[in-house]
């Protein structure tokens, strides 16, 4: 099989346009309460990986097979697995007796998402 390679060189430069109030939204679906300090950096690095991946969408990937998983190899072949083995598992007892708080079936943990 031929190999490719990509020239990283860009025919245009395509600036991303991240406003503030983007980063704001952002942030709250992230669930992230950022500092107004944050707000710059965190509007400039995002308008960064924007503009790079502007800049990846002009190389020229016509000749480039998509991988459906990186497992996948030249040829169609694909790397091999180990095979499945059956093994016994923990004692459910066991674990939950380690466990902080427990209903014995299952962990109990604490609410992290507040709305």
């Amino acid at each position: 099989m031929e190999r490719l390679y990509l020239s990283f060189e860009t025919k245009t430069r395509m600036s991303a346009k991240v406003t503030v109030e983007d980063v704001e939204r952002v942030a709250e679906l992230a669930h992230l309460e950022l500092a107004p300090e944050e707000v710059g950096p965190m509007l400039r690095d995002l308008n960064a990986i924007l503009d790079y991946v502007a800049e990846l969408n002009e190389l020229d990937t016509s000749n480039v097979v998509p991988l459906a998983q990186m497992g996948e190899l030249e040829g169609g072949a694909i790397a091999p697995l180990r095979a499945d083995q059956v093994r016994p598992s923990l004692d459910r007892s066991a674990v939950m007796s380690q466990a902080p708080e427990t209903d014995q079936a299952f962990f109990k943990v604490p609410k992290v998402i507040e709305r």
